[in-house]
């Protein structure tokens, strides 16, 4: 069984960053109170989300400073709840800043992040496992394809919020956010039962989407490419699919279509590629 490749996506990010650059410097004041599909933020709030991140990642990835400790954490909950709050902090205090500032302060971090990710080795170790994909320690790869996952939703409800959403439905910006996103999949599938030689098979429709399976080798479940015959097909909606993962839709409003195992079928609609 041919296991899934590398995503090596970094080098999109400051292109990524750029297309929201050109989106925001069009947007009208009435555009950044406008609520998103994240009920906490309006469009103002996830771009000041978005400029929280530079500065973390330039301060604890480039510059090594971590800033104040997290204080202990012993569970996926209490990492939750300490990011939580964090993002709630900076957002309080930072809607002192104009939209124009933020702008600019967002445009000079992308090119300070995007200098810094040519020094990054893909394959060391990265400081911070993917946690949502049930990793302890993580390459950089994958660090930094979850980077782009975050980067690509966030600026999709914006986009959604103003009604400019199509762009990044191109398969040159959605298919690597679902490419990520999917390899939450053996995680999330890790106490289903199985049977050796079964396998589960997510089809998401769409320019951007694809097929992705899961194998049972009689222990456990694990990704795999080189498969193009399956009994159990889930399929979603390529426009939907984003919103499932990042907890932008409830899941009893998600239409997914099941042929074979339906209980496998049901069990995708809980599945997160985002720490929620």
């Amino acid at each position: 069984m041919k296991p899934p490749a590398p995503i090596l996506i970094a080098d999109r990010i400051p292109a990524l960053d750029q297309k929201l650059v050109e989106l925001l410097e069009t947007l009208s004041p009435e555009d950044w109170k406008k609520q998103t599909i994240a009920p906490k933020w309006k469009v103002e709030d996830v771009l000041l989300h978005l400029l929280d991140g530079n500065i973390r990642i330039l301060s604890i990835h480039r510059d090594g400073y971590f800033g104040v400790p997290p204080g202990i954490i012993n569970s996926y909950d209490d990492l939750l709840a300490y990011l939580n709050q964090l993002n709630a902090d900076w957002i309080k205090a930072a809607k002192r800043m104009s939209p124009k500032l933020v702008i600019e302060l967002f445009k000079q971090t992308n090119k300070e992040i995007a200098d810094y990710l040519t020094t990054i080795d893909p394959f060391a170790n990265a400081l911070f496992s993917v946690a949502w994909a049930g990793e302890e320690t993580s390459v950089n790869w994958f660090h930094w394809a979850r980077e782009y996952t975050e980067r690509w939703h966030h600026q999709q409800q914006i986009r959604l919020a103003v009604g400019r959403e199509e762009e990044l439905y191109k398969r040159e910006w959605y298919h690597p956010h679902l490419e990520t996103s999917m390899r939450a999949l053996p995680h999330h599938y890790r106490n289903f039962p199985g049977k050796r030689d079964e396998v589960l098979s997510f089809e998401i429709t769409g320019e951007a989407g694809g097929i992705w399976h899961l194998y049972h080798d009689g222990k456990k479940w694990i990704q795999v490419e080189d498969i193009t015959t399956t009994e159990n097909i889930i399929t979603i909606e390529g426009e939907i699919a984003w919103r499932l993962f990042t907890k932008g839709i409830k899941k009893e409003e998600t239409n997914i279509r099941i042929r074979g195992n339906r209980q496998a079928g049901e069990r995708l609609l809980s599945m997160l590629a985002v720490m929620a």
